[in-house]
């Protein structure tokens, strides 16, 4: 189940006064909304009269034609089955004038939700929805006994297929201190939708965003917030047009122009996200259970499936990296920080020690050493309380050997370099194992060679060893037990590697590494590689990670997808065909996501026990509280989905 819904925030060049146009309009995008598959069309506040009235909301005409317009609404929508609309139009009830939007489906009216917070000149003609005391049966206190039996409050939701559930509230409802969506939210809408005609001045496009990415992240909802066009009456006021589609504190979809008319926005949302989302969060819980004493809530139910297949939803190849070069510069040096306020913290408590690191010339080490430096620089301590070891063996490039050397160099650290040739080879001697079998014991024993070098190292100079390892490499178990497995302190443990190199490539701009600016751009461009085989016979890397555990871009995007809502292999599968259309065939991703699940489960012995670690993002595999799992669960189920695919 892919769990999308597809909506569309439509805004026609209404007619001010003009029910029978506007009926038309609205009809019309119907039509065009259908055509496209959408699930839910939502349509401005006030849009079968348009907002801007007045006292023409007195009048008995124009009441009479919203009667007789809504009626051919309502027929028109018998034409498409899957369609659920949402327009604005005014109502009377028990001699007050509501502010209303009506949902239609299925040559049905199945509700109409009242406006809750009134603006100052809306007062003159409107009621408040808090006038009600109840939610009506719409038969017995409307003049609109044609449409039979429909529910009319503001304590309404209207479920539209496959267990979606919709609230809805009105313009300037969203801009109260509390808004209505919040209470909806908590009691189960999964998406909010706003009708609105909010008027436009300098810097009221920019709160617009600011209060739908904010309502979205805190109700943890898809929030669809739709505005009257300039065609709205000018006497006073120009109208925004301004459409925007929210999902859980992310802009998913925006109209370009502004202000705007006569056009329709549309944007698959995800509905799995913010699922996950609620499901993960204790605080969420807990307000939706002391907010479901007060709130009751009566869904009006209509079930059909939703049609959305997700095609439209803005898929990144990257989920772990921020889309624009400004953003991804203010991600990087903000988890920088993070990193070296980790590491700070860790050195003081035990005492001031000093800081080891393996140095390979490749992109975790180089990003902890960098950590160490500054963590040391923002302590008033010299660089050189940092030691660099560099350990050369069977594998080592002269790339990456020259780059480590240089690297230590310009950063003034402590150097030290350790060949472990010799040692590694008196090992296999010692364990009965041929030199020339190049297997896993061949590269497993340089790898612990390494860390019982490094742990020693650090008693003879005071100091703890800082881990190198990555969010993605512990994720694939693509790390030696008790080898580069194994350190004092991790600085890169929630650092995915395709946010490594973004990493290094931000630090690189900052003048306090200006000297080494040179030398670190040659690694970004350096192969991954954990060089444990002999290099070729030009000496250069034999060996890339890549071409053995598969591609870092596919499984960051495998592992995001997993950790952060828990998606299906079907989802993942589909959601990075499209990501990465062009970049692979859907033979190499399915082959890579098996590949992942297998490894994921079945290397989370070593995760059971990883040093501790400081944590930056969202999503992380620290035993302690990001990532719980057992050592011997099964992967047979996943693998058997993907297996189907």
């Amino acid at each position: 189940m892919l769990d999308y819904i597809r909506i569309a925030c439509a805004v026609p060049a209404v007619k001010v006064g003009d029910v029978k146009k506007n009926v038309q309009d609205i009809c019309s995008f119907m039509e065009k909304a259908d055509a496209q598959n959408v699930d839910l069309l939502v349509f401005p506040e006030l849009a079968m009269t348009g907002y801007t009235c007045a006292d023409l909301f007195y009048q008995d005409t124009l009441w009479d034609a919203v009667k007789d317009g809504l009626k051919v609404l309502v027929e028109a929508s018998e034409a498409y089955p899957e369609l659920n609309v949402v327009v604005g139009l005014p109502v009377r009830c028990e001699r007050k004038l509501y502010n209303c939007a009506a949902v239609i489906s299925r040559g049905k009216l199945r509700g109409m939700v009242p406006k809750t917070y009134l603006t100052q000149a809306e007062s003159r003609w409107f009621a408040s929805g808090m006038d009600l005391d109840e939610v009506h049966a719409g038969w017995d206190v409307l003049d609109f006994d044609i449409f039979g039996n429909y529910s009319f409050g503001t304590d309404v939701m209207f479920e539209i297929g496959d267990g979606a559930m919709v609230g809805i509230e009105i313009c300037q409802d969203l801009f109260a201190p509390v808004p209505p969506s919040t209470a909806m939210a908590l009691n189960g809408a999964d998406v909010i939708v706003n009708p609105a005609a909010s008027f436009e001045t300098v810097g009221k496009r920019k709160q617009r965003r600011s209060l739908v990415s904010h309502q979205s992240s805190a109700c943890k909802c898809i929030y669809a917030f739709v505005s009257a066009g300039w065609s709205e009456s000018t006497s006073d006021m120009i109208y925004s047009g301004h459409s925007l589609i929210g999902e859980n504190g992310r802009i998913l979809a925006e109209n370009a122009s502004l202000p705007d008319k006569d056009y329709m926005l549309v944007q698959d949302c995800d509905l799995g996200r913010i699922r996950a989302d609620r499901l993960r969060d204790a605080g969420f819980r807990d307000a939706a259970a002391a907010f479901a004493a007060r709130y009751m809530i009566e869904p009006s139910f209509g079930k059909v499936s939703l049609r959305s297949d997700g095609s439209l939803y803005p898929y990144r190849k990257l989920p772990f990296i921020p889309s624009t070069r400004e953003e991804r510069l203010e991600r990087c040096n903000e988890i920088f920080q993070l990193q070296v306020t980790g590491l700070k913290q860790r050195l003081t408590a035990i005492g001031g020690a000093n800081a080891v690191i393996g140095i390979s010339g490749g992109l975790d080490s180089t990003l902890a050493l960098l950590v160490a430096v500054e963590a040391m620089r923002q302590m008033g301590r010299p660089a050189t309380d940092v030691y660099g070891v560099t350990m050369p063996c069977f594998g080592t490039s002269d790339r990456t050997y020259n780059n480590s050397w240089e690297l230590m160099r310009t950063l003034g650290i402590n150097c030290k370099e350790i060949v472990i040739k010799n040692a590694v080879s008196l090992h296999f001697q010692d364990i009965g194992h041929d030199e020339s079998v190049h297997n896993a014991t061949f590269e497993n024993a340089q790898a612990r060679e390494r860390t019982q070098i490094l742990m020693d190292y650090a008693s003879v100079v005071g100091g703890i060893v800082v881990g190198t390892g990555d969010l993605s490499e512990l994720a694939l178990g693509w790390c030696t037990y008790n080898g580069d497995h194994m350190s004092m302190y991790g600085v890169n443990g929630t650092v995915p590697k395709t946010l490594i190199r973004w990493m290094i490539d931000a630090i690189s701009e900052t003048e306090s590494f200006a000297a080494s600016r040179a030398v670190l751009q040659d690694i970004l461009d350096t192969p991954i590689s954990p060089e444990l085989l002999p290099p070729d016979a030009e000496g250069k890397i034999s060996q890339q990670t890549e071409d053995l555990v598969g591609p870092y871009a596919l499984h960051d995007f495998f592992l995001y997808h997993v950790l952060r809502y828990g998606f299906t292999p079907g989802k993942i599968y589909t959601m990075a065909c499209r990501a990465f259309a062009g970049d692979f065939d859907k033979e190499t991703i399915q082959k890579w996501l098996k590949n992942f699940y297998r490894r994921f489960f079945t290397q989370q012995f070593k995760r059971n026990c990883m040093p501790d670690g400081v944590k930056v993002g969202s999503v992380g595999l620290g035993p302690r509280g990001d990532w719980n799992m057992p050592s011997d669960a099964s992967a047979r189920i996943w693998l058997d989905e993907v297996e189907k695919l």
